[in-house]
């Protein structure tokens, strides 16, 4: 992996749509698979369209102008934890889909003890949804992520998950001692929170990044 930047950043004084936890459904459970899954069902991202999500998806790098100033349009779509994002591979033609990977770092709830340092490979993204595999140092497969989108006429109806764990019996029998020493319930609270907050924070800037962005590319 690359060398990026892997402290705390400070809170970024901005205003933003911090919806909270109560806003959406979430949960957990234990798959037949023996690995734990955490989902939520958002409450529905008004004025941001399948096709705005999945071009988010693929302009995560970058600046954004935001209260007339110029910030990382990461940070900015979660103001107290979002530390780096970047693109450890593209794909031969130098976009971003099924087939590249992402560089992840923040801090769910700026806690330290909370680290994401993830490379993460796409499986899936597109108007649909998106699905990503992060990889502890790079690769260690550890989760999985996916996204589904659904268009309505005020917005996204927006589900996500992370599926914490391998199939096997091998995860089955450790388990306990995995959540015990890695992911707790805690720590998954803390993900859904951390979700939540961020996805909410859509509703500020990604309309106008889209329209702003692709008027320039016409």
């Amino acid at each position: 992996m690359k060398k990026v930047q892997l402290g705390l950043l400070p809170k970024l004084e901005i205003q933003w749509n911090r919806k909270s936890v109560d806003s959406a459904e979430s949960g957990r459970e234990i798959l037949r698979d023996g690995r734990v899954k955490y989902w939520i069902r958002h409450d529905t991202i008004r004025g941001v369209h399948p096709k705005m999500l999945a071009w988010w998806f693929q302009h995560l790098e970058g600046e954004i102008e935001y209260e007339g100033k110029i910030y990382n349009r990461y940070h900015v779509w979660h103001p107290e934890d979002h530390v780096h994002v970047s693109y450890e591979k593209r794909k031969p033609d130098g976009s971003v889909g099924s087939g590249a990977e992402l560089r992840i770092v923040e801090y769910l709830g700026r806690n330290k003890s909370y680290l994401v340092n993830v490379v993460s490979p796409i499986e899936k993204l597109d108007e649909e949804g998106f699905i990503h595999n992060p990889k502890l140092y790079g690769f260690l497969p550890i989760a999985r992520m996916e996204y589904s989108f659904k268009d309505s006429a005020e917005g996204t109806r927006y589900e996500n998950c992370l599926i914490v764990g391998w199939k096997g019996f091998s995860f089955k029998l450790i388990r306990p001692i995995f959540e015990f020493l890695f992911f707790d319930k805690q720590h998954g609270f803390f993900w859904i929170k951390h979700n939540i907050e961020e996805v909410g924070q859509f509703e500020r800037f990604l309309p106008n990044l889209y329209r702003k962005e692709n008027e320039n590319l016409r």
